[in-house]
C-alpha cells in the first residue's frame, strides 16, 4: 500500500504536514480494512475499501459532522475522506480506548436521550448512506410507517429477492409490511436524530472514561430503532437504559416494537452475510405476525 495519497490529504486537511512513520494493521471490522498511522507526534484512524466504495465515506463523514454539532455524544472527529487509484478511505481521529464502567455506561444513556431530542420535521435525512455496506435510503418522508416500510423493512426483503431469500420469507414479510399500523395504534413516533447503527461493537470508553460512539448511519428516525438495536448483539448495561429512562422514558409497546426495528437489521445481515440468519428472519416475522393475532399463512 503506497500511503502517500492518504498522508496528503490529511496534510491538506488539518494544515499540519504529516507524514507517516508507522503503520498498524487493526482488527475488528468485517467491512473494511483499518489501520493506524502515527508520526512522532499525531496518530489517525484510517479505513480502506474499494474505490468505488468513497460514497460510503463520504456519507459517514457526513454523519460524524451531524452527531458532533449536537454536542450530545462524543465520536472520533472526521478529518478526511477520498480516493487514491486502488483504494477509498476516511480518516478519523486516533482514540486511546479503555475500560467501560457503571459511570460511563450512564453518561451513554443520557447523552443518547439528548441526542434524540433533536429532531425534524420530518423522517429520513439529507442523503442516502449505508447500513454496513448496504445502501439505506434516506428519502423525506413525512410519515413513519411509510419510511419503515419502504425504505427499511421493503427494500431489505426487495434485495433479499435478489439474493435468492423468496418464498416464505416474502410471503410472511409482505403480509408484516401491510400490518405494520398495528404496531403504532397508540404512539406516534418523533423524527430524532439516530446514529443508526448502535450496537455494542460502535460504542466503546476512551482512557478519561468518556463514552465514545463509531461508525453512524444517522436519519431522523422513531428513537426505538437505536434503543432496540442495543439490544441486538449483546446488549448494553442495565445502568446504560436506567440513565436513558431518566430522561426520556420510552413507551410502553418498545417491548414489541424493538424486535419490529431489530428485523431490519436481521434481514440485512442475512443480504451481507447469507443464509445463517434466513432462520432468524423467518421465526421474527412469525413472532411479530403473532404479536398481532396474524396466524394465516
Amino acid at each position: 500500500m503506497n500511503w502517500n495519497t492518504i498522508t496528503e490529504h490529511i496534510s491538506a486537511a488539518t494544515g499540519q504536514a504529516f507524514t507517516a512513520q508507522s503503520v498498524q494493521a487493526l482488527s475488528g471490522g468485517d467491512i473494511n480494512a483499518a489501520f493506524r498511522l502515527q508520526d512522532t507526534h499525531k496518530s489517525y484512524f484510517v479505513k480502506l475499501n474499494r474505490v468505488e466504495r468513497v460514497a460510503m465515506f463520504a456519507a459517514e463523514f457526513a454523519g460524524l459532522q451531524a452527531l458532533a454539532q449536537t454536542q450530545t455524544l462524543r465520536m472520533p472527529a472526521p478529518v478526511v475522506y477520498g480516493q487514491s487509484n486502488s483504494h477509498s478511505f476516511l480518516v478519523l481521529e486516533y482514540l486511546e480506548l479503555g475500560r467501560s464502567h457503571p459511570a460511563s455506561d450512564r453518561l451513554l444513556g443520557q447523552q443518547l436521550a439528548r441526542l434524540h431530542q433533536q429532531v425534524q420535521p420530518y423522517f429520513g435525512w439529507h442523503r442516502d448512506n449505508t447500513i454496513g455496506s448496504t445502501l439505506q435510503r434516506n428519502t423525506h418522508t413525512a410519515d413513519w410507517l411509510s419510511f419503515w416500510r419502504e425504505h427499511r423493512l421493503g427494500f431489505q426483503l426487495q434485495l433479499a429477492i435478489k439474493n435468492g431469500y423468496g418464498g416464505r420469507l416474502q410471503n410472511k414479510g409482505e403480509r408484516l409490511c401491510s400490518e405494520l399500523g398495528v404496531f403504532f395504534t397508540s404512539y406516534m413516533p418523533t423524527p430524532s436524530l439516530l446514529h443508526g447503527d448502535l450496537w455494542a461493537g460502535n460504542a466503546a470508553t476512551d482512557r478519561q472514561g468518556q463514552p465514545v460512539v463509531f461508525d453512524p448511519a444517522c436519519y431522523y428516525g422513531d428513537r426505538e430503532a437505536d434503543l432496540a438495536m442495543t439490544e441486538l448483539f449483546g446488549g448494553f448495561s442495565q445502568d446504560f437504559y436506567a440513565a436513558y429512562q431518566e430522561i426520556w422514558a420510552l413507551n410502553e409497546g418498545y417491548r414489541v416494537r424493538k424486535s419490529l426495528y431489530n428485523l431490519y437489521h436481521i434481514l440485512n445481515h442475512l443480504n451481507l452475510f447469507g443464509d445463517n440468519y434466513l432462520r432468524q428472519a423467518e421465526n421474527g416475522i412469525i413472532a411479530l405476525l403473532s404479536e398481532i393475532g396474524v396466524t394465516r399463512s
